[in-house]
This record gives C-alpha cells, structure tokens and sequence, in this order.
C-alpha cells in the first residue's frame, strides 16, 4: 500500500462529511444521535479501508452509514430478554401473574378470534388492517382498491359485529351468508 489510511481517509472520506452529516439529519430520527452515528460509519469505514481500500469510497461511506441506519432500527425493534426477565423489578404483583388471569387472557384472546373468523372476508381484512396492524384508512383503501367511505363502513359494521359477539349476542355476530365457523351438517339435509 503507498499511502497510510490515515491520508486515504482524510482525502476520501472526510472530504464528504457534510453530505453525510445531511443524509443522517434526513434519514435519522433523533437528532442527538446523529453526531455518534457519524462517528461509528467513520469508525466501520476506517477499519474496512484498513484491510482493504474500497474501489469507491464515496459510494462504500454512503453504504456503510446506510447499514448502520438500518441495523440501528433493527435493534430498536428486538426487545430484549434481559430486559424483561427479572419480573421483580418491573414492580409487577404476583397476582397478576396467577394461572387464572393467565386463562382469563387466552380465552379472551381465542374470543376475539372467533369474533374475527365470523366477520364477511371483506370485512374482516379491513378489520385485520386497521386495528392489528394499524394501517390509516387511506393506505387500506389504497391497498384494497376501495373507497376511504368502504374502509369506514367496513369498520364500522366489523366493530359492530365483533361488539354483538362480546356482549352474548353471538348469533347476531354470525352474518348470513357467511357459514365460516358454522357447524357442518351431517346426513341428509331436512
């Protein structure tokens, strides 16, 4: 190698770190971090660059930082084990954590997937979008090829339905038509 990477990264790298401050104030949320986050795309490029010289620096900095925005997202949305594994310190009581209130949920939980299952397909996936995975009414019309005024109606009548089978009114929960959860009959129809 003629030069030291000292010299390739003052000439290469530095020379666009106001770019790269500005795609991190862009594509970085918290504005705090941004100065740390320069400092580690510095310090992965500095150590690829001391193995071997990219072929484009500009082009291997811009990855690099964008690599690091993306496994700093990633880690964000794991939530740690650790963090959650000594119940004592989350001043959680032990009588939430009773056998009964751990079948209280899971019957709630099977309830509301009955309730689901005999909602109308169209409905139901409108449902499903909006309130599970929290999509706006606009993006769910977009995706489903309908109007915004569908989405809401859907909604609606999902909300409806799903409250009939809560409060004990499980047969109104069940739209004609729709025999998705219904008991097959058996033998001759009378």
């Amino acid at each position: 190698m003629g030069e030291s990477v000292d010299t390739w990264f003052v000439r290469e790298v530095l020379a666009h770190e106001q770019a790269l401050m500005r795609y991190l104030h862009r594509n970085w949320r918290d504005r705090d971090e941004v100065v740390d986050l320069r400092q580690e795309v510095y310090v992965r490029v500095y150590e690829a660059a001391a193995r071997k010289l990219p072929d484009s620096p500009k082009s291997f900095l811009f990855a690099t930082a964008r690599n690091l925005l993306t496994d700093r997202v990633r880690r964000q949305r794991i939530v740690s084990i650790t963090a959650v594994g000594d119940l004592e310190q989350l001043n959680v009581l032990k009588d939430e954590l009773a056998p009964d209130r751990w079948l209280g949920g899971r019957e709630a939980l099977a309830r509301l997937a009955r309730a689901l299952d005999r909602l109308p397909d169209r409905c139901r996936e409108v449902v499903w979008l909006r309130r599970v995975e929290d999509l706006p009414q606009k993006e769910i019309a977009r995706r489903l090829g309908i109007s915004e005024k569908t989405v809401e109606k859907h909604i609606a009548k999902g909300s409806r339905l799903m409250a009939d089978h809560f409060h004990g009114d499980a047969d109104a929960a069940t739209p004609r038509g729709n025999t998705r959860g219904a008991p097959a009959r058996i033998g001759k129809p009378t």
